[in-house]
This record gives C-alpha cells, structure tokens and sequence, in this order.
C-alpha cells in the first residue's frame, strides 16, 4: 500500500543530531575566514539567488552532494580532498543535519552543521553577501 512510511523526517533529524556536531551559529560565524574551514551552502540555487549567500562558502546543491564528495565519482569537487574542516548549512538546518550525517558515513571528517542555517546566520548578523539584482526582461 502507497504512502506508508516507517519513519519521519522527524525521526531522520534526531537520529542525524545524535550523532554529528552541530554549531550555534556564533560558533560559526567565529569560524568564518578560517582557513581551515570550509563553509558548505547545500541551499537550492534559487535560494542563494534569492537570499545571498555566506561569502566564500561552496556552493553544492543537496542532490549532488554525495558524488562531489566521493572521489571514485566523476563529479568529485577536489575541494572535499583537502584536510580541512567541512561546516555544512541550508536554510534552517534540517537538511544541513542530513547531510553532516550522510557525509560522515561516508568518512568524511571533521564535519559540522549550523543550527539554524543561513536564517540564524543572516539573523546574528554574519556576513551575507546579497543576491544581485536581477535584470528586468
């Protein structure tokens, strides 16, 4: 039968902050320009385009994650070969947990993700670098 499911998203989101670090995003912002820290946006390209982003960060959308970071795959980013740091975020948080804990299986390390995501970062006042103004057609 269709629809039936075994476990939430709620239940994902638990089970994934059990296990990865997760940053206030004061910590995070203090990280901001280390450059042993490598900002991972997983945001949707609309929402960057919409939103701004954290300057400097790496922009890889959810979907791709996993194969940028595999380096058996063609779409490897060399980015996640270098021994640094990985602090993962989306727009509120619950993707970003998804993905610290994807990826940490995986063996990826260190990792982390920001509580709250580019919301709380835009909101504590880390630095966002605003989407450009789109040409009107």
């Amino acid at each position: 039968m269709g629809g039936k499911i075994t476990k939430g998203y709620k239940a994902l989101l638990e089970e994934a902050n059990a296990v990865i670090e997760t940053l206030s995003v004061a910590d995070a912002v203090a990280l901001h320009g280390d450059d042993t820290v490598v900002f991972v946006d997983i945001r949707d390209v609309r929402e960057l385009q919409r939103e701004g982003k954290v300057p400097g960060a790496l922009h890889v959308p959810r979907g791709l994650l996993e194969f940028w970071v595999d380096p058996d795959s063609p779409y490897f980013n060399p980015a996640f070969g270098e021994d640094k740091r990985f602090v993962f975020f989306c727009a509120a948080g619950w993707r970003s947990a998804l993905a610290t804990r994807a990826v940490q299986e995986m063996g990826l390390a260190p990792v982390a993700h920001v509580d709250g995501g580019f919301g709380a970062w835009r909101e504590a006042g880390g630095p966002v670098e605003e989407p450009k103004a789109r040409a009107e057609s």
